[in-house]
């Protein structure tokens, strides 16, 4: 079997790379401004980079492509958002409590969840008011809206700052897992092994409850969910929570996901036995060579040979 791949970029569309990175290495200062493969770059001290292309005019966030966000661990998530709040250039975004309104700045400000789930539903947020249920406060999750309408989280309390995950939706989350660990050879996320299913059955279907904190005023879809490691950076999905199919992920701000291998020509041997569905044939990046593919709910997939 082929080593799983080390997570190697995000790829972003900008307006304006350096003024994105400069935003960027303010808010998350153990991160620095490079250049890798001729794209400016952002490097997070576990060597994961953010990678920028010039666009003429704003790349899309709609319709919503498979790939909703990224986010860093901080030391302090409290510390954080009070240095965020004395910044004009930062827009803290709201989580909301409740469909009727309600909102926090971070998670622990609210109910606490019950499991994992990260979200409590109508029925569980009942049970919390009525037992009289206090917020945990201390470290939690919150979002901020990076350059180009970038959804942006960040999280805490961790032992370093780094960038540590992408999230994702997908049509079909269980099944999604799957196939990365089929083709990529990824590892399931801590935690979530109780979720594994085979191909026969791996199709459950999204959660009929919504849940809160969320950033939409009508709640979240958080069942069924599943996730990936690629080295210290998670990728974890939720179920797609519209109705209509999810767009494909090139051409939009957030334009694909990029892993590093040692042998490029055994994994497109290994890909194309399998039938993934291929993107674009080799091509030249920098000085090395990349394919791109396509993921099970069309995100855009970047293996680049890093010897």
């Amino acid at each position: 079997m082929l080593p799983t791949p080390g997570f190697h970029h995000l790829h972003l569309n900008s307006v304006d790379p350096d003024a994105a990175i400069d935003f960027y290495t303010r808010q998350f200062p153990s991160t620095e401004k490079t250049r890798w493969g001729g794209h400016p770059a952002l490097k997070s001290p576990n060597d994961v980079l953010i990678l920028f292309t010039k666009v003429e005019r704003p790349a899309p966030s709609t319709p919503q492509s498979a790939i909703w966000h990224f986010g860093w661990h901080v030391t302090d998530a409290r510390a954080s958002l009070a240095t965020y709040k004395t910044r004009p250039e930062v827009e803290l975004l709201p989580l909301y409590t409740t469909e009727a309104g309600g909102s926090v700045l971070i998670s622990s400000d609210t109910w606490p969840s019950i499991g994992s789930t990260l979200g409590l539903t109508k029925a569980q947020i009942a049970e919390a008011k009525a037992n009289g249920v206090r917020p945990a406060g201390g470290g939690g999750f919150a979002y901020m809206r990076g350059p180009d309408d970038a959804l942006v989280e960040y999280a805490g309390n961790y032992p370093a700052e780094r960038f540590n995950h992408v999230h994702l939706y997908q049509e079909d989350p269980i099944c999604a897992s799957l196939w990365y660990q089929k083709h990529l050879n990824a590892p399931v996320r801590a935690g979530f092994e109780a979720t594994a299913r085979t191909e026969a059955d791996c199709k459950v279907p999204r959660g009929a409850d919504r849940t809160w904190p969320a950033l939409g005023r009508e709640g979240m879809f958080r069942t069924p969910r599943a996730g990936v490691e690629f080295g210290d950076v998670v990728l974890t999905w939720y179920a797609n929570q519209g109705e209509q199919p999810l767009a494909g992920s090139l051409g939009q701000l957030q334009d694909h996901i990029a892993f590093k291998v040692a042998d490029l020509d055994a994994w497109i041997d290994k890909l194309r036995s399998e039938g993934v569905s291929f993107l674009a044939d080799p091509y030249r990046l920098g000085d090395t060579r990349a394919v791109m593919i396509e993921g099970p709910s069309r995100e855009a997939l970047e293996l680049i040979e890093v010897r």
